[in-house]
């Protein structure tokens, strides 16, 4: 059952009634469901199908593209030793195709691309000499090496640049997908759990495949890090590797982000990642973005060469957190439901599914038609101005001059605003009234999981997102 993908679904079946070659490339991170996407969305009727081989050299490669041409009907005697004339083979299968459409699909499409094979040549030569000129030929590549499809397939600045007709960028899926997916599967569980779990691993699809029926969340976490045969004990160690040829550097960054909850600007990361600040760091940053690990964003009444980068991937900021140093506790979880350690992840956890689901946020707020800006904002104490030190992680600037000024707080029950909540609030209005000059009107706006409780205190907030906001379809 494909659940939440209608818009990636769509995209795909219109090629069908395209009078023109259609050429789409679907990328995303490992794990979100592209190949299922694809298989679902066209029944599994490939003219032709084939996957690469994640450590098969070029011989390897050809053999195993040669024997899914023979799977797909056509009758080969002799191994074609170079890429051209594997192309050569798959022409021929597409021309004695009684097809109608003849839909082919070509996964993990990057591991193809060995050292010096040509493939690309190829490929480009198949397309450009031949498919493209047909008006029945649906070509589909995929792979989730991100940072291959960017540079060589939808960035080409080769035979192939501006040859897509089309590109899915995958991403995982919301708390509402979430919710879908687990009631698809028979799981009845509350929206407080799917949104502690959400905040372990976030939205990637496969994961929530190891969410199991009858165990509570704790018990599942458990059973996916902690236990001795944990399923993603080792999914760091791959997630990288899968979506990087040369990972290292990739991972140093997403280190150095990991050790900073606010981010750093760029040359804080260039220092603290030992990457010098160049158009190599600048190619690094903007895949990860790419791939959803990473957000930039530019402070409220700052300039965009102060950007900052910032750690927003669930699974990774929980890897650092308790899975980097692992625990011998197959329970660790379970056992540690009230720790310290843990508490002050959670209030991070859930900042970070808040920024996930800023659509939610305005659509609450009865603001999804109004043009915004989103930023987070910090500021420094003062002590001229008589400023204190202010953090806000979520700032939504509006068009119609005003400001939501995003207060998000994890809680069990009803949050209560204390004395204290509302002296903070109140100087971060003030720091950032005094340091970015803005002429906004500021409405603070309180995200947190239950709501809140009536106090003396509650009269400064403007407005209220619970968790069952964060739920909706916006």
């Amino acid at each position: 059952m494909l659940i939440a993908r209608e818009k990636e679904k769509a995209i795909l079946q219109a090629t069908l009634s395209a009078d023109e070659a259609q050429f789409l490339a679907v990328y995303g991170r490992r794990r979100v469901g592209k190949t299922y996407l694809i298989r679902q969305s066209f029944g599994d009727k490939f003219t032709f199908e084939h996957a690469g081989l994640a450590d098969g050299g070029r011989k390897e490669q050809l053999l195993a593209f040669t024997a899914s041409i023979r799977r797909a009907g056509l009758k080969i005697n002799d191994i074609p030793d170079n890429w051209i004339d594997a192309f050569e083979l798959l022409k021929n299968l597409i021309i004695r195709s009684k097809d109608k459409k003849k839909i082919v699909f070509i996964d993990e499409l990057s591991w193809m691309d060995t050292q010096k094979s040509g493939f690309l040549v190829a490929l480009e030569n198949f397309w450009n000499g031949w498919a493209s000129a047909r008006n029945d030929i649906v070509l589909i590549v995929c792979a989730s090496a991100t940072s291959w499809m960017l540079d060589k397939i939808i960035h080409n600045k080769g035979g192939l640049y501006n040859r897509l007709t089309g590109q899915i960028h995958l991403k995982p899926f919301r708390l509402c997908d979430c919710e879908e997916y687990l009631i698809s599967r028979g799981i009845d569980i509350s929206r407080y759990d799917i949104l502690e779990m959400y905040m372990a691993i976030g939205g990637v699809p496969f994961y929530w495949t190891y969410v199991k029926k009858g165990l509570s969340v704790a018990q599942n976490i458990d059973a996916m890090f902690f236990a001795e045969d944990a399923p993603m004990k080792d999914e760091f160690k791959y997630l990288f590797a899968s979506l990087f040829k040369n990972p290292q550097n990739y991972i140093a960054v997403i280190t150095a982000l990991g050790k900073r909850k606010l981010g750093l600007t760029r040359n804080e990361l260039a220092d603290a990642a030992g990457i010098p600040n160049s158009g190599y760091l600048t190619k690094i940053t903007e895949e990860l973005i790419s791939c959803g690990f990473v957000r930039k964003y530019t402070a409220f009444g700052k300039k965009t060469k102060d950007a900052v980068y910032q750690l927003t991937d669930h699974y990774t900021l929980f890897y650092f957190q308790f899975l980097k140093n692992k625990p011998s506790d197959d329970h660790f979880w379970t056992n540690n439901a009230d720790s310290p350690l843990r508490n002050a992840w959670c209030g991070l956890a859930f900042e970070r599914v808040c920024l996930d689901h800023v659509a939610q946020i305005k659509a609450k707020l009865g603001i999804s038609g109004v043009l915004t800006d989103v930023h987070a904002w910090s500021s420094r104490a003062d002590t001229i101005k008589n400023v204190k030190g202010a953090q806000i992680d979520l700032v939504i600037a509006r068009k119609d001059r005003i400001m939501n000024l995003c207060e998000m707080k994890y809680s069990i029950s009803k949050y209560t605003f204390t004395k204290k909540d509302d002296e903070s609030l109140r100087n971060k209005i003030a720091a950032i009234k005094t340091t970015s000059k803005t002429t906004y009107s500021i409405h603070p706006v309180l995200v947190t999981t239950y709501g809140l409780s009536d106090g003396k205190y509650t009269g400064i907030i403007q407005a209220v997102i619970t968790a069952d906001d964060l739920f909706a379809k916006a």
